[in-house]
């Protein structure tokens, strides 16, 4: 937020800024290229046309992804041109129109600033899941080596069934099977575990950013009641207007709420139905709900579990 409280003047930090430090730029914002359609089509098209078969689905989607993002950085740019050219229309209108516009354009500049914020924190979901990649990716060699081996032991009992290299490549192939095995449960295990941390990355960035939009949008909403709408008469002259404390005010208050915000504090919580999970002998409805309520809460406590690992 703007400590100066208008966008005609310069930017300074925020207490919660200089406190917590954001995290590390993302690496898919723009640097040469831009966020265009070609290119984006282009990286989506090839991201899926290289490397080990078994990754190759999950790389275009991570790289889809990527795409998304750019998106949302140009989402993000234009939001903060568009909050500085409604102060710059608004300088010049009258008093109340002036400031109201300026403080508009502070709040509207501030979601431009937690969408580049988004970026960031989604960038971490995205980082995720390409563990799951690499360890797609290096599984891919040894059901490569079983299938090669399982295909000549199959080619040569049909041309030679009296070979002795039969019985060679079947202890190969039961030395492959069995670090298959273990390459196959390390896929299976990492890909649960980075899955979930993976989304819980998103959901987490999404819910931040959507609960600030609400907060966003109420100050937004108690700016304009500083406008006087009510209807004059040719020649009659408007009361002077006075909100210049108040439209501060409701700026300072926002800033407030949008730092002193945490996922704990999420204003909106889903209501789950996990009836089917339960024996209708075992649990009443109440103690459904309860038990509902509790999966859910265990999320919030999974931020801090992350931020160890």
């Amino acid at each position: 937020m703007h400590r100066t409280y208008s966008l005609r003047s310069q930017k300074a930090p925020t207490a919660a800024q200089l406190q917590s430090p954001p995290p590390p730029p993302s690496s898919t914002k723009s640097k040469f290229f831009g966020g265009g359609g070609l290119s984006s089509s282009i990286r989506k098209a090839t991201a899926g046309a290289t490397g080990p078969e078994l990754s190759r689905k999950l790389s275009q989607f991570i790289k889809m992804e990527k795409n998304f993002m750019r998106s949302v950085e140009v989402t993000s740019r234009e939001r903060k041109d568009v909050a500085r050219q409604l102060s710059a229309w608004g300088e010049g209108n009258e008093d109340d129109i002036s400031d109201v516009t300026d403080k508009l354009g502070v709040l509207i500049y501030e979601i431009g600033e937690l969408e580049d914020q988004y970026i960031d924190k989604y960038d971490q979901y995205r980082i995720t899941l390409k563990s799951i990649r690499d360890i797609e990716g290096s599984v891919q060699p040894s059901r490569d080596r079983k299938q090669k081996i399982t295909d000549e032991i199959a080619h040569l009992k049909y041309k030679d069934p009296q070979s002795a290299k039969i019985p060679v490549l079947e202890q190969e192939l039961v030395r492959a099977e069995a670090e298959s095995l273990v390459a196959e449960a390390q896929l299976s295990n990492i890909t649960r575990e980075q899955l979930k941390a993976a989304f819980n990355y998103q959901f987490d960035a999404t819910r931040e950013l959507a609960e600030k939009y609400a907060l966003i949008a109420g100050y937004g909403k108690a700016l304009l009641e500083l406008l006087d709408d009510s209807a004059v008469t040719p020649g009659e002259t408007r009361p002077a207007y006075d909100g210049y404390e108040a439209s501060k005010q409701i700026i300072i208050d926002a800033e407030n709420a949008l730092a002193s915000w945490t996922l704990d504090s999420a204003a909106v919580k889903p209501t789950l139905s996990l009836h089917q999970e339960y024996d209708e002998d075992e649990l009443e409805p109440g103690e459904i709900d309860d038990a509902a309520q509790e999966e859910f809460n265990k999320h919030d406590e999974q931020p801090a579990n992350g931020a160890q690992q």
